[in-house]
């Protein structure tokens, strides 16, 4: 595919799931890929699959609640390899719950992955991208992003709020700088494990797991993403099941 071959493009929460698959599949084009995510025996896995098949990757431990930790991903990344072309906001938690169960704690952890992770990620990489005028941000949301239903109220409020982060962020920079989001619907991932009521997490698994995308295809739409030429910005892409009507 044109336009990724020799691409740096650093990734989060790429452990599993969508990430995983955006790495992979990215690599497979020819992109060297940067993989950061808390669980480092899964990416030494991974990377070291990608290195065997003939690509390019190297990892960093991430933990994207900390600015610092961030930013020394993004320098890790810089130092391998020169450069970031791409970065790709990935991680993200959904431990769905009805308000009134108060979970707290929970809320909390949604903010910081799902919003702060995102901010952390775009201050650590922004000076990059100003310095040589050009780079891409893609940030993983939901279609809970355009969405509210019970349950899920914090976690859309979190990807609603990616989406306004998103929009600003391509508005404020170099015309240079492209910004996308990427909205997956119901996809094969880990998230519906960090729903810490079994009931609910039963019931998430039923109703809305689901005629599941596997992650691949989310990974193969941020690739149609990079692969455009410079001049084009795709603003964003929700992808969904063919047999996912609502949401």
């Amino acid at each position: 595919m044109e336009n990724i071959q020799g691409k740096v493009i650093a990734v989060t929460g790429a452990s599993s799931g969508i990430g995983e698959a955006i790495a992979r599949h990215l690599s497979g084009l020819g992109a060297k890929v940067v993989l950061g995510a808390r669980r480092t025996d899964k990416l030494q896995r991974i990377t070291d699959d990608i290195a065997e098949k003939g690509g390019v990757a190297a990892y960093r431990k991430l933990d994207v609640t900390q600015p610092d930790a961030m930013k020394a991903f993004v320098d890790f990344t810089v130092a391998e390899f020169g450069t970031i072309d791409v970065f790709v906001n990935n991680a993200g938690l959904m431990p769905l719950s009805m308000i009134n169960s108060y979970k707290i704690g929970e809320w909390h952890k949604m903010i910081d992955v799902n919003i702060k992770g995102i901010l952390h990620g775009i201050a650590a990489t922004l000076p990059v991208f100003e310095q040589k005028d050009s780079g891409q941000f893609i940030n993983i949301t939901s279609v809970g992003d355009r969405w509210v239903g019970p349950t899920s109220t914090v976690y859309s409020a979190t990807k609603f709020a990616v989406r306004a982060i998103s929009e600003g962020l391509r508005q404020e920079v170099s015309e240079n700088i492209r910004v996308t989001i990427v909205a997956p619907g119901a996809t094969e991932s880990e998230l519906a494990e960090t729903i810490s009521d079994p009931a609910l997490k039963k019931l998430a698994i039923e109703k809305f797991r689901t005629n599941l995308l596997p992650a691949e295809a989310i990974a193969k739409a941020v690739a149609y993403v990079v692969s455009q030429p410079g001049d084009v910005d795709v603003n964003e892409l929700v992808v969904r099941p063919t047999a996912q009507k609502s949401l």
